[in-house]
């Protein structure tokens, strides 16, 4: 099993970043994906999730507006664009996946770093 995150980066206030995470390993199209992130000196936090379809979307309240959550099940891969960053966004990013009905998320991927200057 493999998830690789990438796309991760330094960027201004303001600004977008779009990261992508590819898969392999499991079937990709019977879990949920998610992203999370941990800054320096916190717990990681969730950020979004997607259904196995793609067809439902969920968001931590910190990021609901700013960041969208997406999937392409023929690609193994699911994005998130995250506009109109802000300086508390700084972190690294991980994907995840867990299946449907279960609070356990199965796999990690090892992150990628997002840094936002003011």
């Amino acid at each position: 099993v493999q998830l690789q995150a990438f796309g991760g980066g330094l960027m201004q206030a303001g600004g977008s970043l779009r990261l992508s995470c590819a898969a392999s390993g499991f079937t990709f199209s019977l879990y949920r994906m998610g992203w999370f992130r941990q800054a320096p000196g916190k717990e990681r936090e969730f950020v979004a999730a997607v259904s196995t379809s793609g067809g439902s979307t969920y968001y931590a309240e910190s990021v609901k507006g700013r960041f969208t959550i997406s999937r392409d099940n023929a690609k193994n891969t699911v994005d998130l664009q995250m506009d109109s960053l802000k300086p508390e966004d700084t972190a690294v990013y991980y994907c995840a996946a867990s299946l449907p009905g279960t609070t356990t998320w199965e796999y990690w991927g090892r992150g990628t770093q997002v840094t936002v200057s003011s």
